[in-house]
C-alpha cells in the first residue's frame, strides 16, 4: 500500500536550439558546450506560457492515467519561473483544466529540487488520508529569465513540462519508500535571480554541491529504505549537467547503464527535468511497475535531495 504514480505527461515546445545556433549568439562552440555538459539542444518556448506548458502536461497525465479531474483534490506546482508574482502558477492552471475549488491548489519555489519538493508534500498528504488524488507538476520557461548574452548560462537552460497524476493506493505495491530533502540557504547566492532580471550562478560552487549534495541524499535516503544502491533499477536525475550526473552514479557506485539520461536533448529544464525523463523512461520501457527507481536532484536555495520509490 502506497503513493503510485497513475499516469504522466509532458509538454515540450517544438522549437528546438541548437548548439550550433548558440554559436551565432554569442561566444561558444558546440565541442565547449558538449564537454562541459553534455547538451546538444534545448527546446524554447517562443509563444507558449508556463501555463500553457503546465496545462498541457497536466491533460496527458489526467489522460493517461485515466481519472476524472473532478476527482483531483491537491494541485501542487514546481516552478521557478511564473509569469505572475501572484497569484500561484498553479491556481491558473487549475483554472484551465476546470477543476473544482474543492482542489486545493499552490506552488513550491525549490528551483531544480521543486519536483521531488512538490511529490513529497503530497506523498505525506495523500498517506495523512486528507487528500485521495493530487496532481503534481514541474514547469519552467527559463529562456524567460536567461541572459541570452551569457555564455556561461544561456547555454545550459531550456523550456518544458512534465506531470505526474498520483493517489494513495491500499492494495498497490508502488509507494514512496524514503524521501531525504534540505536546505542550505547560506549558499543562496550560488544559484539565483533577483526581481525582474536575470538567472546568476556560480557555475564551479553548484558542481560541487551538486555532486556532494545529491550523492549523499540518495545514500541517506536508500539506507532508510532499507536498500543498497545495487538494489536500484534505474536512477532518474535532475537533468542538469551530464558531468554531474555521471559524477553521482561514480559516488554510488551504480553503472551509467541503469541511470536515464536526456539532458542532451532538452538541456536543465529545473523543476520539470525529472518528470519529462520519468515520462520518457517509461515510453522507453526503461522504467517499469514494481521497479525501485532513485530521483535525486539539487537547485537553487540551495535545496536538494534525494527520493526512493517502488514504481
Amino acid at each position: 500500500m502506497g503513493t503510485r504514480i497513475e499516469g504522466l505527461g509532458v509538454y515540450l515546445p517544438s522549437e528546438v536550439l541548437t548548439n550550433f545556433d548558440l554559436e551565432k549568439m554569442v561566444d561558444t562552440s558546440d565541442e565547449w558546450i558538449t564537454q562541459r555538459t553534455g547538451i546538444k539542444e534545448r527546446r524554447i518556448a517562443r509563444s507558449e506560457s508556463v501555463v500553457d506548458m503546465a496545462t498541457a502536461a497536466a491533460e496527458e497525465a489526467i489522460r493517461n492515467a485515466g481519472v476524472n479531474k473532478e476527482e483531483i483534490e491537491l494541485v501542487v506546482l514546481a516552478t521557478l519561473s511564473p509569469e505572475l508574482g501572484f497569484p500561484a502558477t498553479a491556481c491558473l492552471v487549475q483554472e484551465r483544466l476546470g477543476l473544482p475549488p474543492s482542489a486545493m491548489a499552490f506552488d513550491v519555489s525549490a528551483a531544480c529540487s521543486g519536483f521531488l519538493y512538490a511529490l513529497d508534500v503530497a506523498d505525506a498528504y495523500l498517506k495523512s488520508g486528507k487528500k485521495k488524488l493530487a496532481l503534481i507538476i514541474g514547469a519552467e520557461k527559463l529562456s524567460s529569465i536567461v541572459d541570452w548574452s551569457d555564455r556561461s548560462t544561456c547555454v545550459l537552460f531550456g523550456d518544458g513540462a512534465g506531470a505526474a497524476v498520483v493517489r494513495f493506493d491500499e492494495n498497490s505495491e508502488s509507494d514512496v519508500l524514503a524521501s531525504k530533502l534540505y536546505a542550505k540557504g547560506s549558499e543562496w547566492r550560488a544559484l539565483y535571480r533577483e526581481n525582474c532580471g536575470y538567472l546568476k550562478m556560480e557555475g564551479r560552487k553548484v558542481f560541487k554541491e551538486a555532486v556532494n549534495g545529491m550523492a549523499q541524499a540518495s545514500l541517506e535516503a536508500l539506507r532508510e529504505a532499507g536498500l543498497r544502491p545495487e538494489d536500484v533499477d534505474l536512477v532518474v536525475p535532475h537533468q542538469a549537467n551530464l558531468r554531474i550526473i555521471k559524477a553521482v552514479a561514480e559516488r554510488l557506485g551504480i553503472p551509467m547503464e541503469k541511470v536515464f539520461v536526456n539532458v542532451d536533448r532538452y538541456g536543465n529544464t529545473s523543476a520539470a527535468s525529472i518528470p519529462i525523463a520519468l515520462y520518457e523512461a517509461l515510453k522507453e520501457g526503461k522504467l517499469r511497475r514494481g521497479m525501485t527507481v532513485l530521483l535525486t536532484a539539487m537547485g537553487g536555495g540551495l535545496t536538494w535531495g534525494a527520493m526512493v520509490l517502488r514504481y
